[in-house]
């Protein structure tokens, strides 16, 4: 071969039989991408070698060398989904409370009776470490076949700097037991009643449990409820500094049921994400513009306690990066689909499918500070999905069965199934 002439590629795998690869274009919302952009490639091929993307175009355009060639079958493929958004580590349950809220009890009657969140954090902290695994792995296997590459999981379920780690713990040996990257968040949840246990409280979380956490590289970011029966934004202030301080991202959970500043602290300090939203107003929306910090919204949270939708088309219209999440967990959301999710945000948040594809991949990866995920490009981790359907609109069309066929995660299968539900006029099933 003459010098002059380039050496053809090699690749480990080249996957072809690809109705539509679509993905987000560009690096994602910190670099100023529309949401709504998309690149497209009918009839594609991709090659991937140690895992990564090597190669993506048309499937005629590859002039390459690949040891191994699979034909998806004329299947549609989009990136791997990123959950920025989960409390999958807990024990018991709350279909009491389910029961009694259905039937016309408010959450302070429910929490009066011993309900509520205080009976998720004794469920939590009467569990043994070993069962807490085992009750989460269950829940991410789910997580994952329905198309979740990487997922956070928060703790929160503590409630004192002791349990808090303990559920870190938890979440960190979580992690050697899925293929999907997990980015565990301590999640500063819940505060004493009594103002000096309050006080005492805070403290420690900001002199032992921030530090602990960091230096034992329990978490990668911190997050805090900021809200009426919450933290105040005073409170959540030192202590999101205190997180930063010691080289920790951070996160917040916000407007929910009020807006008592909680977004913009967030806001002023460049968290990574502001997530809920549901009590945004309007007054609030341009103020993700320009901004680097991710809107997540949880339709899931919205679906299942009845409360208002966080308003995803006008804040997209004012110019913010949305993500969605599942917000999986016990209470208030027990939505066990990452794409579900996004399906939902499309009736129920006003995305469009585009949108909502890029919010769960680029600016879902964005949320948690990833840079190498939730997109299908040359040199980034080879996770993707293949649909049932060769149209990947699919995606967030299908309710009720999974529209993906296989998860791929770092270039291997790691999840499918060969014969899919028929849900939809636009695709047939195929063994």
């Amino acid at each position: 071969m003459d010098e002059a002439t380039p050496h053809p590629l090699q690749a480990d795998l080249l996957l072809t039989g690809i109705s539509e690869l679509v993905t987000p274009t560009g690096p994602g919302p910190k670099h100023g991408v529309a949401m709504s952009a998309l690149t497209h490639i009918p009839d594609a091929a991709i090659a991937i070698t140690h895992g990564c993307f090597t190669w993506i175009g048309k499937q005629s355009d590859w002039r390459g060398q690949s040891t191994r060639t699979l034909d998806l079958g004329h299947r549609a493929v989009v990136p791997g989904l990123i959950d920025p958004h989960t409390h999958a580590v807990w024990a018991g349950d709350r279909l009491a409370d389910f029961e009694l809220r259905t039937s016309g009890h408010t959450y302070e009657q429910i929490l009066a009776a011993g309900g509520g969140i205080r009976s998720t954090i004794r469920a939590t902290a009467s569990a043994s470490h070993d069962e807490l695994i085992a009750l989460a792995q269950p829940r991410i296997a789910v997580l994952v076949a329905s198309g979740a590459t990487s997922i956070e999981v928060k703790s929160g379920y503590g409630f004192t700097p002791a349990a808090e780690l303990r559920q870190l713990k938890a979440i960190q040996a979580l992690a050697s037991t899925t293929p999907a990257r997990i980015l565990p968040t301590l999640l500063i949840h819940i505060p004493p009643s009594n103002p000096t246990e309050r006080a005492n409280y805070i403290a420690q979380i900001k002199e032992e449990l921030i530090p602990e956490a960091s230096s034992r590289g329990l978490a990668y970011a911190v997050d805090i409820f900021v809200e009426k029966e919450a933290f105040h934004p005073a409170e959540a202030q030192s202590i999101l500094i205190a997180a930063l301080t010691h080289g920790l991202s951070i996160k917040m959970h916000a407007e929910q049921f009020h807006a008592i500043g909680g977004l913009e602290l967030a806001l002023r300090l460049h968290a990574l994400s502001v997530d809920h939203l549901e009590a945004c107003t309007p007054q609030q929306h341009a103020l993700f513009a320009g901004s680097n910090t991710i809107a997540t919204i949880l339709p899931g949270v919205s679906l299942h306690l009845g409360i208002p939708c966080a308003p995803g088309r006008s804040l997209i219209d004012a110019g913010a990066a949305v993500a969605v999440g599942t917000d999986l967990n016990p209470g208030s959301s027990p939505l066990f689909s990452t794409s579900a999710a996004l399906a939902l945000s499309v009736r129920l948040n006003g995305l469009t499918a585009a949108e909502a594809l890029t919010a769960g991949t680029a600016n879902a990866a964005a949320a948690l500070g990833l840079t190498d995920a939730g997109r299908i490009e040359p040199g980034l981790p080879a996770d993707l999905l293949v649909l049932h359907s060769p149209d990947w609109r699919d995606l967030l069309y299908t309710l009720g069965a999974n529209p993906i066929r296989e998860v791929w995660i770092a270039g291997k299968k790691t999840a499918g199934k060969e014969i899919a539900v028929n849900t939809s006029t636009s695709w047939e099933p195929q063994a």
